[in-house]
This record gives structure tokens, C-alpha cells and sequence, in this order.
């Protein structure tokens, strides 16, 4: 499986689907055909089925989808089935908030290491990782590599992004969840996520105008 390409816009769904399949076992669904998850994704079920395809496939014929099963197996496609060890730089109001999602909504993401370029021990003392180590930005590299830091998420200014990336990168980091407005310039062999929310906000703005009378 891991031989074939596959699209990073099938990637991109595979979460989608798991996040609806997680509700339906909260109701108590145990089957449910590709048709009857298009009508709540809004995908069409022959895409659905072309992606889970890809790995697989998973369904029966006259049966459909065991949801159980699909919302793990789509878990272990996409790495849930470990856990990752994740360091914060950068600590402001948007750091504060991705660490506190982090913490109330993924186990599977540990937050181990908080760093800022100043001592921010007083503003994470209640909050929900305190076995988080709390350092300055100058003992980052020796942490990543001494803890063996799967994942760093970067969200300092714009213009010190770069820098902490390649610092990360330096010291052996897997990945990188960059939450900055800038692209990074990084080697092969590091996975990053780009979050750009301004992105997001003026698609919106588009999208908006069709709304217009």
C-alpha cells in the first residue's frame, strides 16, 4: 500500500470520514452503505468508494460498511493506531489554543515540550498538560533530539517561522504542523501540514458572494 501514490486530496477526506463514522457509532449504527454515508458527507458514493478502494476497500457486497471497523481502519491508514510525541513553539494566543484543542481532543498527540522566547511557566501551570516541559526557544534543539520529538507545531510570527523550522528539522523532527502564514523551504523526509487561516477565511469571502442578492 505504501508503494502506491496516492492523491493528497483522498488523504485530505480520509479524516472527514472517520470524524462521521465516530458519530454514528455514538448512535449505535453498526452498517452503513456507501450511498447512506454520501447523503451525510455530501461526497458522491462512487468517490467514496474509490478512495476507501485505494486501501482496500472494506465493504461487502449487499452488506455495506462495518462502521466499527471502517473508522479504525481508516485510523490505522492514517497513523492513529500510535502515539506522537509533539512540542509547541510558540506559545502566544494562538499556541495557547492549539494546546489546549491538542490536549481535550487528541490522546494520541502528546504534548511533551512548550517553548516560547521568554519563561512562560505562570501562564500553563492550570492548564491540561502540565507534564509539558516549559522552556526558552534556546534548549529546543536539544530537546527534540533528546526526547525524539515526533511533531513540532510552529506558531510563532511570520518571520521567525523559518528559523524554527530548520532548527526542528536540524535536530531529526518527523514532522511539522505549521500554523504561520509562511510557506517553508524544508529537506525531503519532513512531513508538513500547512495551516494557512487567512487562506481558509478568504475562500470563505469568495464563496460568500454566490450568496449575494
Amino acid at each position: 500500500m505504501k508503494e502506491k501514490q496516492i492523491s493528497k486530496a483522498v488523504i485530505k477526506r480520509l479524516p472527514r470520514y472517520r470524524r462521521y463514522l465516530k458519530d454514528l457509532q455514538k448512535k449505535g449504527i453498526e452498517k452503513i452503505s456507501s450511498k447512506d454515508l454520501s447523503k451525510l458527507i455530501g461526497y458522491t458514493a462512487s468517490q467514496i468508494r474509490q478512495d476507501l478502494n485505494n486501501f482496500g476497500g472494506f465493504g461487502q457486497q449487499g452488506y455495506g460498511y462495518s462502521v466499527a471497523n471502517l473508522h479504525d481502519e481508516i485510523g490505522g491508514i492514517l497513523g492513529l493506531d500510535k502515539e506522537y510525541k509533539m512540542a509547541i513553539v510558540g506559545y502566544g494566543r494562538l499556541g495557547r489554543a492549539i494546546a489546549s484543542y491538542i490536549a481535550n481532543n487528541e490522546p494520541k498527540f502528546n504534548i511533551v515540550g512548550i517553548f516560547d522566547v521568554k519563561q512562560i511557566i505562570q501562564d500553563v501551570e492550570d492548564v491540561e498538560f502540565k507534564d509539558a516541559q516549559i522552556m526558552t526557544c534556546k534548549s529546543l534543539s536539544s530537546f527534540v533530539k533528546s526526547e525524539h520529538i515526533d511533531i513540532a507545531v510552529i506558531t510563532v510570527p511570520a518571520e521567525k517561522a523559518q528559523l524554527v523550522a530548520d532548527t526542528v528539522a536540524d535536530a531529526g523532527i518527523k514532522g511539522i504542523w505549521n500554523l504561520t502564514a509562511v510557506d517553508l523551504d524544508l529537506p525531503e523526509g519532513i512531513a508538513v501540514e500547512n495551516v494557512h487561516m487567512s487562506d481558509s477565511l478568504h475562500a470563505l469571502a469568495y464563496y460568500m458572494q454566490g450568496t449575494e442578492n
